[in-house]
C-alpha cells in the first residue's frame, strides 16, 4: 500500500537525449530523482506521436492499479504532440476521485533551461493535493492546470504551447495546486472492449465528401467548418455513410450549433441525415470520445450530450 503519488512514463521530449537529434532513452526512474514518490514505472520510451490507444489502455490499467493499491493520484509523463487527446482519453475513463495528471515537457534536456523537471514536480504536487480528487483527468504544464476537455496544443514549440478555451483551471503556486473553479467530474466510460478504427475528416472549400465513400470504419469525425457546416456535396455523403458521423467545429474554440442555419449542409440539416454533434469538444477530442464510445457500446447520442455540454 502507497500514500504517495504513483508516476510512469511513456516517453516523449522529456525523456530525450542525443548529440544532434534526440530521441526518447530516460526511464521513469531517471526523471523523478528528488521527487518524493511512490510507484515508479517506465511503460513505453517512445514520441507522443506513436503513442496507440492500446498503449494508453494499458496505462490506464496501470493507474487504475495503483489508486486500488492506495496511491493518492497518479502522474503519466508522455510527449505533448498529443498530450491533449491522451489527458481527454484518461478522463473519459477515469472511475476515482483521485486524480490522474498527465505532463510533459516542450524542451529535451539537452537544452538551455530544460522545462521538463519543473513540469513533473508541478505535475507531482498537483496529483497529491487534496483539493485535486473529483477533478478528473488534468493536464499540468508550465505551472497551468487544464482541464482535460479544454485544453489543446496551440503552439509547435513554445514553453506556453498549451491554452484552454475559456482559461486554465488553476496554478501551480508555490509547489501547490490552486483553483479558480470547484471540483466536476463526469461519470466514467466503460473501459472499451476494443477501439474501432475513427479516422478525422476536416472539411475544406469545394470539398466534394468523396472521402466518406470510401471509408469502411468504425465511424468518422469531421471538423466542420463555422459552427458546424459542409458543402452539399459533404452533406450528401455524411447521408450515405454507413458509419457513424460526429460533427465538430475546426475553429478551436466555440461550439457547434443545432438549429440556427437550415440550408444545406448546415447543422440542423446535417443532424436531419443522423450525424451527431460533438458540442464544445473539438474533433481531436470527439474522435477519442467517439472511439471510446464505440469500443464500450455506448450510445453516441447519450454520450456527445453528456460531454459534449457546458456544465
Amino acid at each position: 500500500m502507497s500514500s504517495q503519488v504513483a508516476v510512469a512514463s511513456l516517453g516523449g521530449t522529456i525523456t530525450m537525449t542525443g548529440s544532434g537529434a534526440v530521441s526518447p532513452t530516460l526511464g521513469a526512474k531517471d526523471l523523478v530523482q528528488g521527487l518524493e514518490v511512490g510507484e515508479i514505472a517506465t511503460l513505453a520510451t517512445i514520441p507522443g506521436a506513436s503513442l496507440t490507444f492500446t498503449a494508453l489502455l494499458e496505462a490506464f490499467d496501470w493507474a487504475d492499479k495503483q489508486v486500488s493499491r492506495g496511491a493518492v493520484g497518479v502522474v503519466i509523463i508522455q510527449g505533448t504532440d498529443t498530450l491533449e487527446e491522451t489527458a481527454y482519453f484518461f478522463d473519459c475513463l477515469w472511475p476515482h476521485e483521485e486524480p490522474v495528471v498527465v505532463t510533459g515537457a516542450m524542451r529535451h534536456p539537452g537544452l538551455p533551461g530544460p522545462d521538463g523537471p519543473a513540469n513533473l514536480a508541478a505535475a507531482v504536487a498537483t496529483a497529491g493535493a487534496g483539493n485535486s480528487r473529483g477533478r478528473g483527468a488534468l493536464l499540468v504544464i508550465n505551472d497551468e492546470i487544464h482541464a482535460a476537455r479544454w485544453v489543446r496544443k496551440a503552439h509547435s514549440s513554445l514553453l506556453n504551447a498549451f491554452e484552454s478555451f475559456p482559461g486554465p483551471l488553476g496554478l501551480v503556486i508555490e509547489g501547490a495546486p490552486q483553483y479558480f473553479h470547484p471540483a466536476h467530474q463526469l461519470p466514467a466510460l466503460p473501459r472499451p472492449r476494443d477501439v474501432p478504427t475513427v479516422p478525422l475528416l476536416e472539411a475544406t472549400l469545394d470539398d466534394d465528401g468523396s472521402l466518406l465513400d470510401w471509408l469502411d470504419v468504425g465511424g468518422v469525425v469531421v471538423a466542420a467548418t463555422g459552427v458546424g457546416h459542409v458543402s452539399e456535396s459533404m452533406a450528401e455523403a455524411i447521408s450515405r455513410a454507413r458509419f457513424p458521423v460526429v460533427v465538430a467545429t475546426r475553429t478551436g474554440a466555440g461550439t457547434t450549433f443545432r438549429n440556427t442555419y437550415g440550408f444545406t449542409g448546415s447543422e440542423s440539416d446535417l443532424i436531419k441525415r443522423g450525424a451527431v454533434m460533438a458540442g464544445w469538444l473539438c474533433p481531436r477530442k470527439a474522435r477519442v470520445l467517439l472511439r471510446l464510445a464505440l469500443g464500450s457500446q455506448s450510445s453516441i447520442d447519450d454520450v456527445f450530450s453528456s460531454r459534449g455540454r457546458v456544465f
